[in-house]
């Protein structure tokens, strides 16, 4: 699987000048007019919990520098905020097939084969999965923390992206960065909805506080279903990046205590 285009740390300059770091994804590099990436931290004006780059009007961020974060990633990436396809996450499985920009709530995922438009999939330790097949112009997003794995909503878009006129073996998909194996330590009750092949279960260790919990591999997860659903291996797309490990550079639900800020993975075709 290819790594992202961007496993150095973001350019200080340009962080400094106001440009957003982005990640920009390899599996897209020579797609043609598609514009494609992942925020991270840098290059925005919110301060404290949510310096710099804060995307989230979900936060206690000040509305004004999320706008003008927002205005920047749009300038970045050629797509003004009146294009933006932005949908009110619920951790559930509803899919939008979107034909025109704008809010929409309550969906985690967002298909669409109109130019123009740029998915917008916010993330703060879950994954954000982008998707397009090129020759057919029909692209996908969606927002896969968990319970949006456990309902298996990378392998629905994929199907959604299909009723479009998409074919699985053309597509090409990116896992955006995201909480990793090591440190999602989950409940019982949680790792019981995961195949035991992404569970991993620590023996305990001698003098260990309690018992040890399982960790679960989101990514290896959601992997499995974008294979699952026909989408080839060797055009799948996976960071190595974690965010809590990363927290530096990336926005962190869980290693902030849930006070940051969020991150953005986009995707759209130049008109």
């Amino acid at each position: 699987m290819p790594a992202d285009a961007s496993s150095a740390a973001p350019d200080p300059a340009a962080s400094r000048a106001g440009v957003p770091a982005l990640l920009r994804p390899s599996v897209f590099a020579d797609v043609p007019a598609l514009e494609a990436g992942f925020s991270t931290r840098a290059g925005g004006v919110s301060t404290g919990a949510y310096e710099s780059l804060n995307l989230g009007f979900s936060t206690d961020d000040e509305a004004a520098r999320v706008l003008e974060n927002r205005r920047r990633l749009g300038a970045a990436l050629g797509f003004p905020r009146e294009q933006w396809v932005v949908t009110g996450q619920v951790h559930g499985d509803r899919i939008l097939r979107a034909e025109e920009a704008g809010l929409f709530r309550g969906y985690d995922g967002l298909v669409t084969d109109r130019a123009g438009l740029l998915l917008c999939i916010s993330a703060a330790d879950c994954a954000a999965v982008l998707l397009a097949d090129p020759e057919a112009g029909v692209l996908g997003a969606c927002h896969s923390g968990w319970r949006g794995t456990v309902k298996r909503i990378s392998e629905q878009t994929v199907g959604e992206m299909e009723a479009l006129g998409a074919h699985p073996g053309r597509m090409r998909a990116y896992v955006s960065p995201c909480i990793s194996l090591e440190h999602f330590e989950v409940g019982e009750e949680v790792a019981g909805q995961f195949d035991a092949s992404f569970v991993r279960r620590p023996a305990a260790a001698s003098g260990a506080p309690g018992p040890q919990k399982p960790h679960v591999d989101l990514k290896a997860a959601i992997a499995a279903q974008l294979r699952a659903a026909g989408v080839p291996g060797d055009q799948i797309e996976v960071s190595p990046h974690g965010t809590v490990s990363g927290s530096e550079r990336f926005f962190s639900y869980r290693a902030s205590e849930g006070v940051t800020g969020r991150m953005m993975g986009v995707i759209g075709r130049a008109a």
